[in-house]
This record gives C-alpha cells, sequence and structure tokens, in this order.
C-alpha cells in the first residue's frame, strides 16, 4: 500500500514513535490527525508537522481508549482530510509492575494496550470493509512475542495486543482490511527511558532488560521500517530483527527459553519481589 493521498490517524502521536510515524507519513504524502493525552504536546507536535506540510496535520487532546474521543478523532479527520484510511493504535503505556500492580492499575493497562485498539477496529472496520480497503497498524513490542521482564501487565497486555491484531488479519484481511503488527524492542522514548527515572525495582528490571538484549533505536529508525512494513503489507514489522529468531527458539524449546528467560533475569539482579500478603 502507498500512503500518498490517504488519511491516517496516529494515537499517542505528540512524542516518540508515534510523532516519528506522524512526520513519516506526512513526507510520503499522507494527512494526519495526531491524538494524545497532553493538549500542550499535541498542539506542540501538530504546529511542527504543519511546518513540514502546511494545512497537512490536526490534532486532538485525549484518552486514546476512550470510545468517544475515537470518535472524535475519526470526524475530525474525514472533516478536515476525508475518509481515514489508516489507524495507527500506538498510544502504550508501561503501568505498574508484576504481582504488586492492583485490578485498577491492570485495568488502566488493558484498557490502552489492548481495548483501545478493539474499540477503534470497531468503529472503522466496517466501513473499510464497505470501501474495500483500510489498514490498522498495532504498536505491540517484542515484549508481546516473547515476555518483559519486570512489569505482568506490560508483557501481558502487549501478548493480547499482537493476538488482537493477528484475528483481525485472518478475519478481515480477504475484505480489503491490511493489517501490520510493530514489534520492536528497545526505542528511545520515555516510556524506556523517562524523564525521572521510577525507583520501583520491577521498572529498574524492566528497562535493564530492554537496554541489554539490543540496539536501543530513535523513534525515526523505527518510523522508516514501519513505512517500509506498510509499503510490503506485511504483518509482523520488527526493526530489531533478532526477534524473529528469538521468537523461533521460544516455539522450539520452550522449557529452555524459560529457563535462559530466568537465568537473564539473575544476570540483571533478579526479577521483582512479590506483592505484599
Amino acid at each position: 500500500m502507498q500512503v500518498d493521498g490517504h488519511t491516517a490517524i496516529v494515537t499517542g502521536g505528540a512524542a516518540g514513535i508515534g510523532a516519528a510515524m506522524a512526520s513519516a507519513l506526512l513526507d510520503r504524502g499522507a494527512r494526519v490527525v495526531i491524538t494524545d493525552l497532553d493538549e500542550w504536546k499535541v498542539a506542540g507536535a501538530t504546529a511542527a508537522l504543519n511546518r513540514r506540510g502546511p494545512d497537512s496535520a490536526a490534532g486532538l487532546a485525549g484518552n486514546a481508549a476512550d470510545p468517544d474521543h475515537i470518535d472524535a478523532a475519526v470526524a475530525l479527520a474525514e472533516e478536515r482530510f476525508g475518509p481515514v484510511s489508516l489507524y495507527f493504535a500506538n498510544a502504550g503505556i508501561a503501568g505498574a509492575p508484576g504481582l504488586a500492580a492492583t485490578d485498577e492499575q491492570w485495568d488502566a493497562v488493558l484498557d490502552v494496550n489492548l481495548l483501545a485498539h478493539t474499540r477503534a477496529a470497531r468503529r472503522l472496520v466496517p466501513d473499510w470493509i464497505a470501501r474495500g480497503e483500510g489498514y490498522f497498524v498495532s504498536t505491540a513490542s517484542a515484549a508481546g512475542l516473547l515476555t518483559q521482564l519486570g512489569s505482568a501487565t506490560y508483557s501481558v497486555t502487549k501478548h493480547a495486543a499482537v493476538g488482537f491484531a493477528e484475528w483481525l488479519n485472518v478475519t478481515y484481511g480477504d475484505q480489503g482490511v491490511r493489517v501490520s503488527c510493530l514489534c520492536p524492542m528497545g526505542v528511545d522514548t520515555q516510556l524506556l527511558r523517562p524523564t525521572m527515572p521510577d525507583d520501583d525495582a520491577g521498572a529498574r528490571l524492566m528497562q535493564r532488560a530492554v537496554e541489554a538484549a539490543g540496539e536501543v533505536l530513535t523513534p525515526e529508525q523505527v518510523a522508516v521500517q514501519v513505512m517500509a512494513g506498510i509499503e510490503d503489507e506485511r504483518f509482523l514489522i520488527l526493526p530489531h530483527p533478532q526477534v524473529l529468531d528469538m521468537y523461533r527458539q521460544k516455539a522450539s524449546d520452550y522449557e529452555r527459553w524459560l529457563g535462559g528467560m530466568r537465568r537473564f533475569a539473575q544476570r540483571l539482579g533478579g526479577t521483582e519481589p512479590a506483592a505484599p500478603a
């Protein structure tokens, strides 16, 4: 698929991978609506995009998991640029680590990392089927294919995001709906390297594990891979190619892989503590 002339929505688009993807889309002739939580960041990012391509970008602040926000973003895109052809479900949060996470914290991560995807697809896929084309890009993570030391909430919800993207592809791929799933390892964003470092043992383990696993890429490097994946209509987009080898190793000998991950965690300083009784 060529994105030139198409309209895209990018959630989590004010910074990091989302901002880089929005910029790459503009460079290839698309028109873009970005959404993010912080109104000031959205305004600044939208202004920066429009300096690259005048009147090619719009922004909307809000929660990517809120159905009303999804409806509003689609309405804005249609009003400004025309029917939405591409949706980048990119917003994501790490959440609280491990067994210490409360039900409320689990709900928050599930909402953003998974249900935001299902709600957006529910809104857009029927229109795409009627038009015979549409593209859904899910930002999951290598954690969704492997696991994430230090964060059960992140690992589980990213597995679920991969599973939902697979289901979309299988169910609607022959009706004009294209689906890609982005699964990078380390990317230099605030999710990996927050401005105020987290003192939690699980969060520190999560960061050490990602940084030790391979090269930490820039968001711009990831965006280049995403655009290439869309042009090829490739399901798995792996900016770190070694993830595929790791995934194969996991599938070929699960017990060995689990033992290796435990040893890896110990080398990094051990696993997170259990939740209080």
